[in-house]
């Protein structure tokens, strides 16, 4: 059985794809050390509209540096969906020498492309691995186990890859005894760890004969990650007499720390879902790292995918009864906290006056105003609403996105008789689902004439959290769009560091 570590090629979906040249260096010099027989670095792919670091590409500069420090087989892994035969000259004749095997991640749709594309690829004197997704679905896949007859005499390995990371021990066993029936090609197993059986069904697969197996370095990997390396060494140094260097196996997982800190990958509720119902892990990855959507919504999207559902829920379409002479929409910054009895006054000033909380965190400092009050439902602020106001103080109308919303629908019980959507979104074209976004929408139906923000402080400071650095963006391009669509720029109340913003100082008004 040979062991195949992929930490950089799966570990990239994290970092785009870009290392440090110091955890590179030190990694190649851990591999050499550890019981390991191949590396794949990384991918080779045709130029991308998305930024794709170092490793995304793996430039022939940098191949032949690991080459040249590592004495390890080194594999590079091709998209068999964006990459043709013309292809094949660009991408992989540079690097004739330098890589040992080229693997081609492969939707088994298919497999018929991808065995010429695979041929073409052995022609060129590569080992060829085919790494064919969504193996728990190929038994539903009529003709697809019978087409790999043909792999034989082309392919040197052909991985399972537990895509949805929801496969059990049961069915590695199974699966793995009828791809035999089809195949001499040697066989291996990539485990996703969605449901924390990575370790198991990779076990399972060395029990009935697997020939390779893939690992990362603490289970960095895509999604909920994959089996973690040193837990594989650890059990077959105590189970088969595996000699592991621990020392250079602790070094190497040390140098990972940092990375595993920034983007924390590994199993959660929504990953667990994800793998237990077949359910791609690219927006579930997409999900997880959005500051917005809460374990909740996240659950109800994949329940509503599951079920084909558009929605969980549908609400009126909002028209307003009433137009307000004025309209103040109040952000989450603690400015809307320190100058609160300002914009008191300010509104008991203009009795005509409505309130839109694009999030619910500063609502209950407002409880005491008797004015009419709406309440933004994206993401996570059904759940704020229900902790910031709560049955009791509720007094308003909650407002959601247009129908159908991505993360599915949540509203309180005690809100349901007063929530409504919005038609459409008319100003912006992008960022549909932001609080502010609809937050400017409700307010633009809700007046013609004055609107003003406060709370929206932005985050000071030269060095910001890749969260802050998103969401100022975002709120830039929301409020620019706002000011071409409205003519005229969003007033604050409240200081603000977005240079989108007119300041106007609310104790000009009192």
């Amino acid at each position: 059985m040979k062991i195949l570590d992929c930490t950089f090629r799966d570990g990239g979906y994290y970092t785009n794809w870009d290392f440090s040249s110091a955890i590179v260096d030190g990694y190649i010099n851990a591999m050499n050390k550890l019981p390991i027989d191949y590396l794949e670095v990384g991918y080779r792919n045709n130029p991308s509209e998305e930024y794709l670091g170092k490793f995304g590409y793996t430039p022939v500069s940098v191949l032949k540096h690991i080459r040249e420090d590592c004495t390890k087989k080194l594999a590079i892994m091709l998209n068999e969906k964006s990459t043709s035969l013309k292809d094949l000259d660009r991408l992989l004749a540079p690097i004739q020498g330098l890589a040992d095997m080229v693997r081609l991640a492969i939707d088994p749709k298919n497999i018929d492309r991808a065995i010429e594309l695979a041929s073409a690829v052995k022609g060129m004197g590569f080992k060829v691995g085919f790494n064919v997704m969504y193996m728990s679905k190929w038994s539903e896949m009529d003709g697809f186990l019978p087409k790999l007859e043909a792999i034989d005499g082309i392919a040197d390995l052909f991985c399972m890859v537990d895509s949805f990371g929801g496969i059990t021990p049961q069915e590695v066993k199974r699966i793995l005894a009828e791809v035999r029936q089809y195949t001499n090609v040697p066989i291996g197993f990539h485990g996703h760890n969605n449901l924390q059986l990575g370790l198991i069904n990779t076990l399972t697969a060395i029990e009935n004969g697997i020939d390779y197996v893939d690992a990362t370095i603490t289970g960095m990997g895509r999604g909920a990650g994959n089996l973690k390396m040193e837990l594989l060494l650890t059990y077959l140094n105590k189970h088969e007499g595996l000699e592991v260097d621990f020392n250079v196996l602790g070094d190497v997982i040390t140098a990972f720390a940092p990375l595993k800190e920034k983007y924390g990958w590994g199993t959660n509720l929504p990953y667990m879902l994800s793998g237990a119902n077949n359910i791609p892990q690219k927006e579930v990855m997409e999900w997880v790292t959005n500051r917005v959507y809460s374990f909740n919504s996240i659950v109800r999207a994949l329940d509503n995918r599951k079920n084909n559902a558009e929605d969980n829920a549908r609400f009126p379409l909002f028209e307003p009864t009433h137009k307000f002479d004025n309209v103040i929409v109040v952000g989450g910054g603690t400015n809307a906290l320190e100058h609160q009895e300002a914009i008191k006054t300010f509104i008991a000033s203009k009795p005509n006056t409505a309130m839109v909380f694009a999030t619910a965190r500063n609502a209950q400092s407002y409880l005491d105003i008797d004015v009419a009050k709406y309440y933004c439902l994206v993401g996570n602020e059904g759940h704020r609403l229900t902790a910031n106001v709560g049955a009791n103080n509720f007094k308003g109308t909650c407002i959601l996105p247009p129908y159908p919303r991505t993360m599915g629908t949540e509203v309180p019980d005690f809100a349901k008789d007063t929530a409504y959507e919005l038609k459409s979104i008319n100003f912006i074209d992008q960022y549909k689902d932001s609080v502010t976004t609809i937050a400017l929408e409700l307010a633009m139906t809700l007046t013609e004439q004055n609107i003003y923000v406060v709370g929206y402080d932005g985050y000071p400071g030269n060095i910001l959290s890749e969260k802050e650095v998103a969401l100022t963006n975002e709120n830039k391009a929301i409020f620019t769009a706002y000011q071409i669509f409205r003519k005229s720029a969003l007033k604050s109340l409240t200081p603000s560091i977005y240079k989108e913003l007119d300041v106007k100082s609310v104790y000009q008004f009192i």
